[in-house]
């Protein structure tokens, strides 16, 4: 094996929900070799995992294992710091969404890749799910102006609402989840946001008196575009239209229909489409409809660890073909940018100019 081929060492920092499914990921790609996992306490890992220790502290296993990838699972506000420490001393990161939780420290990161020629690839996971790349490229065939409706409310208990409130030390969930949607919107149309207005309530007092855990973000493009965001996590939630995925636009729409029998706190579902459905709006001379909607059936879809696992071979190639970059991490501080301006909206009461 040429030096080119050897594995990259890599370091796992923080062993929750999707730190262990990309630490699963590198174990199982023999393009990576994991040189140990970061986490402050210790957890129970899958079996395949049991192997690896646990080590309490990201900066002293930097130091001493070496690494050349760090992939960063940690809570949002330790993102940057971790990943700009990492680039500092010489390694290409991965980092979970969302790349920091202000703008600024998003843009240091960025701008910390750039100076130290490091890859810097964001967890933005739907980019790597070939239903979702294909709503976007029919999306885009429409043509803009263009309506986005979408949503992922969860109807959170036990384990699940106890994650949901341990994110919310942090970070909102139309920042959390919303990162993901807005990138959609954001790939869909190239033209610019100029507004975002946010509006949110607390309803529950499980969590901090100045946190919500319901909000709603309304986004305006430069050319006429306009989406709404809305994300309510909590065992309050309903059920009911808990996952919206709709693209309009003059010629017609695209949508993302769910299974009925879906349920909002199944992790699979915030990923799986189930069926797009692509709607003409051309009509003939009766004012009829020419064409019957289209559904797609997705079948064989990538399940969560299959899309974890396709991230991470996209950060190995990546770094071995030494792909560009810049737009992926442009689009990741322009989302996080619309997401952070919704929360300063629902904040202050007043729409924000971008």
């Amino acid at each position: 094996m040429s030096s080119s081929e050897s594995p990259i060492r890599v370091l796992v920092a923080g062993l929750g929900n999707m730190g262990r499914s990309h630490a699963l990921a590198h174990h199982e790609n023999p393009g990576f070799e994991i040189a140990g996992l970061v986490n402050r306490s210790k957890v129970e890992l899958p079996e395949q995992l049991a192997g690896y220790e646990i080590l309490p502290s990201f900066n002293e296993a930097l130091l001493e294992l070496r690494p050349e990838l760090c992939s960063i699972n940690t809570y949002s506000d330790s993102h940057a710091a971790y990943a700009v420490t990492a680039m500092e001393a010489g390694c290409h990161v991965f980092v979970e969404k969302p790349l920091a939780t202000t703008v600024a420290d998003a843009e240091r990161v960025v701008a910390c890749a750039r100076a130290n020629g490091r890859k810097l690839v964001i967890g933005y996971i739907l980019r790597h799910h070939p239903s979702w790349m294909r709503l976007i490229a029919e999306a885009r065939k429409l043509g803009g102006p263009y309506v986005f409706r979408m949503n992922l409310n969860q109807q959170s208990s036990g384990e699940t609402w106890a994650t949901h409130k341990s994110l919310m030390q942090t970070t909102s969930p139309i920042v959390d989840c919303g990162v993901h949607y807005v990138d959609v919107m954001c790939q869909i149309t190239d033209a610019k946001p100029v507004e975002v207005r946010g509006m949110g309530l607390r309803l529950s007092d499980e969590i901090a008196s100045d946190m919500y855990n319901y909000g709603h973000l309304q986004v305006v493009f430069e050319d006429g575009s306009v989406g709404w965001y809305e994300a309510g996590w909590g065992p309050m939630m309903s059920e009911t239209a808990f996952f919206v995925k709709d693209v309009i636009s003059p010629r017609g729409s695209v949508s993302i229909v769910m299974d009925e029998k879906a349920k909002s706190d199944d992790i699979d579902v915030h990923t799986k489409t189930a069926v797009i459905r692509l709607h003409s709006a051309a009509t003939g001379p009766d004012g009829r409809f020419l064409t019957s909607d289209e559904d797609l059936t997705m079948e064989g879809e990538p399940g969560h660890q299959e899309l974890c696992n396709r991230e991470q071979a996209f950060v190995l190639k990546a770094i071995r073909e030494d792909i560009d970059l810049d737009r992926h991490m442009d689009d990741a501080v322009q989302s996080l940018k619309i997401c952070l301006a919704a929360d300063e909206s629902v904040r202050t009461g007043k729409p924000v100019k971008l």
